[in-house]
């Protein structure tokens, strides 16, 4: 089993306010001591919090009931209550935070940190004392506290990476990625190898380096839900540069190319803004003459002519990838 997941659906509870206290001071020698009820402390919030050093939400995959404290009732000589414990719960950058019901985006994870309240707490309800008044010198009352929120919440995960490939099944894009970077996918020779996305670290000149994410391969139709195109091009949106990957043996590079912008932009039109990077993979099996050929028919973008297994146009690639991420 993956121990990628990037989609949770979770119920949440946040703390109850604590009730208000109605206390009536009592003193040896004072009669009439007045009302001294202190306030309730306000319900626990449920906070989504990020971190930096996760990759997935495979945690949240088996905590479905997340529950903060309520909060604690006033007591007497106006002491407040305790306010409920806060929950946390860890997310990568890049999750997105939803409610379940109304499918309305609550909030993003977009740094280390960073925190953003699913669920509230209820308020704590005012003591007795807040109730006094010139003709009301003794109220009895005091306020309840008020409820939490109780509620279905989707996390979705959207990879933040420098350069996200994008390419049919078998263009590659797997054994580029393993020799890129460390990362190791599992490879297997037919379509839809890759079904979660795999990330790598790319090494570049003096200790720099960015990261690549391959996203599994798209098949036209994705934009329509077909096969698993829709999670995966949610992962799309998140790259800073796109690096779209052809083999040097399909039925034609421009069509193939033309098809996968099409898929994206459908999916999302924001899409077509990206800066673009065009790899012509397995390109040793294509001599001088033939490049010379196939490059005037090429899109109009910055495009090379690599091998991953031939090693061949390795350091170029990772040169030109850099300065499109950099001129961002």
């Amino acid at each position: 089993m993956s121990n990628f997941i990037d989609y949770v659906k979770i119920h949440c509870r946040s703390g109850n306010g604590g009730q208000g206290s109605h206390y009536m001071h009592r003193e040896k020698y004072v009669a009439k001591g007045g009302p001294a009820g202190g306030d309730g402390g306000r319900g626990g919030h449920v906070i989504l919090r990020g971190n930096k050093q996760m990759w997935t939400l495979l945690h949240l995959k088996y905590r479905k009931h997340i529950k903060a404290e309520h909060g604690v009732h006033g007591s007497k000589n106006l002491s407040t209550g305790a306010d409920g414990e806060d929950v946390y719960i860890e997310a990568p950058l890049g999750t997105i935070i939803k409610d379940a019901e109304t499918g309305v985006q609550i909030g993003e994870i977009e740094e280390d940190g960073q925190e953003v309240i699913i669920a509230k707490g209820g308020k704590g309800g005012k003591g007795n004392a807040h109730f006094k008044t010139a003709t009301n010198q003794a109220p009895k009352y005091a306020q309840p506290g008020l409820p939490g929120i109780e509620g279905w919440f989707i996390l979705e995960l959207k990879i933040l990476a420098d350069v996200g490939l994008v390419g049919f099944p078998n263009a590659g894009k797997s054994t580029l990625l393993s020799v890129l970077s460390a990362a190791k996918p599992e490879i297997a020779d037919y379509p839809f190898t890759t079904l979660t996305p795999n990330l790598g670290i790319v090494s570049y000149r003096d200790h720099k380096s960015f990261v690549m994410a391959d996203i599994p391969g798209i098949i036209e139709g994705a934009h329509e839900g077909k096969g698993l195109g829709l999670r995966f091009l949610r992962h799309i949106e998140r790259n800073a540069v796109l690096l779209f990957m052809v083999p040097a043996d399909a039925d034609g590079i421009s069509k193939e190319y033309d098809i996968l912008v099409n898929e994206l932009v459908q999916y999302n039109p924001e899409l077509q803004d990206k800066p673009r990077v065009l790899a012509i993979s397995k390109s040793d099996m294509l001599d001088e003459e033939l490049r010379n050929e196939i490059s005037p028919t090429l899109p109009d973008i910055p495009h090379l002519f690599i091998s991953s297994v031939a090693q061949e146009g390795m350091q170029e690639l990772k040169d030109l990838l850099w300065k499109e991420i950099n001129t961002e």
